[in-house]
């Protein structure tokens, strides 16, 4: 019993459901329902009944939770396995090395839409990146940024990009701000 009472002690402060502290909690949780059956035939109240059917419900919940936990657990570690297994210079992607270029996928080089990439406008960039790194990020350009037209201003603001637009939300918000207290 010292030695359960120690293991007990100890797998509160393991993380994850450990054996010692799913046993103490179904015994709990049947010397619970115990008790609540025994007070509902002294009492004969319905309360006993509900309590009994939220008590049974946590207590299903909380080993149902523990089984997944297991189940994950399970997963991560045959994950572990094979990749432990695999090759280094290869994975489970479709990812190949060819003479020190990394080729990821079958649309190398490819946007969203399937449209060429072109980054800093020469095309041999994404060749140079995959020789550079394994990693590729590719960059899909977008369209050219658009300035804020000022109010009552057909062209450009002529002041710094943020100086027409952003104060003059923020004063409109401090305006707004300022009527709701009134």
């Amino acid at each position: 019993m010292a030695t359960f009472v120690s293991d007990l002690w100890e797998s509160i402060f393991t993380p994850g459901p450990t054996p010692t502290l799913l046993i103490a909690t179904n015994v709990t949780f049947a010397a619970l329902q115990l008790v609540l059956g025994l007070l509902l035939v002294a009492t004969h109240s319905i309360h006993f009944v509900v309590l009994s059917a939220i008590s049974g419900g946590l207590w299903w919940s909380i080993n149902w939770f523990a089984r997944e936990l297991k189940i994950h657990q399970q997963q991560e570690e045959e994950k572990a396995r094979r990749a432990e297994q695999t090759p280094i210079g290869r994975s489970d992607d479709s990812e190949t090395e060819v003479e020190g270029r990394s080729t990821v996928g079958a649309n190398r080089g490819r946007g969203r839409a399937g449209a060429p990439v072109v980054i800093g406008g020469e095309s041999d960039d994404i060749t140079k990146a995959a020789s550079a790194s394994n990693e590729v990020e590719v960059v899909q350009k977008q369209g050219e940024l658009k300035q804020r037209v000022a109010a009552g201003d057909n062209s450009p603001s002529q002041g710094t990009k943020s100086s027409v637009s952003t104060e003059d939300e923020w004063e409109k918000v401090s305006e707004n701000e300022n009527e709701k207290d009134k």
